[in-house]
């Protein structure tokens, strides 16, 4: 006498059955690329923030140097008033290096400026713009500035390895080497360049940049 098969709801599948669909086993995790877009997002977010952090040490070096000197030429008119020898600290080619330290300032704070929504942007046209408008607006302007700015970094890259490869240095006392500069200001370009890129994605992905509501709270005096 064959025995029956087992039935209710305590039954074990037999080998090679097919789990349905909407078993806890086979329910399709979706965390892998949430997880991997927020840790993308945190590498980015680190990426700008270090360069923003570049650009501050440049200002502090610049604010040092001159104040530094400064400090010289006030001891030496005090020490003129007294009677007593002058220093004549002077600290070479200081105008040279500071140029070179602020233009190193200002494109590593390119990236980071953008992303906190202080850029100046002509934003009087896209506000009486509607919504699907302003996005392709977005789009292409952004779309532009890539470009843009992946060929500026292109030739910063360019001017830096010309002057790498043939020792070229300044025209001042202190013999800085134009490679150096040079590439600072090649790095902020590519950090703007995927910044700008970013924001491209963002706005594709999203419908607006990720400044948006920073920038439009600077423009009518809302900030915090």
């Amino acid at each position: 006498m064959s025995r029956p098969a087992p039935t209710g709801g305590g039954s074990r599948p037999a080998h090679g059955a097919v789990i349905p669909c909407g078993s806890r086993d086979a329910r399709p995790s979706s965390d892998g690329g949430e997880s991997t877009r927020n840790a993308m997002r945190r590498i980015l977010d680190t990426f700008y923030e270090i360069a923003l952090w570049a650009s501050a040490l440049c200002l502090v070096a610049i604010a040092l140097l001159v104040g530094v000197q400064l400090a010289g030429r006030i001891l030496d008119g005090v020490l003129s008033l007294i009677h007593l020898p002058r220093t004549d600290f002077v600290i070479l080619s200081l105008a040279e290096i500071c140029g070179y330290l602020l233009a190193a300032a200002s494109f590593l704070a390119l990236a980071p400026t953008l992303k906190s929504g202080t850029h100046i942007r002509v934003t009087m046209a896209l506000a009486v713009l509607s919504e699907p408008v302003r996005r392709f607006a977005e789009l292409f302007a952004f779309g532009l500035a890539v470009i843009a700015a992946g060929y500026m970094t292109w030739n910063f890259g360019k001017f830096a390895y010309v002057s790498w490869s043939f020792d070229e240095v300044s025209t001042g006392v202190v013999r800085v080497p134009l490679a150096y500069p040079q590439a600072m200001m090649a790095l902020g370009a590519l950090v703007l360049t995927i910044a700008l890129a970013d924001e491209l994605v963002t706005i594709l992905l999203r419908g607006r940049p990720s400044f948006r509501a920073a920038e439009e709270a600077y423009t009518v005096g809302k900030e915090n």
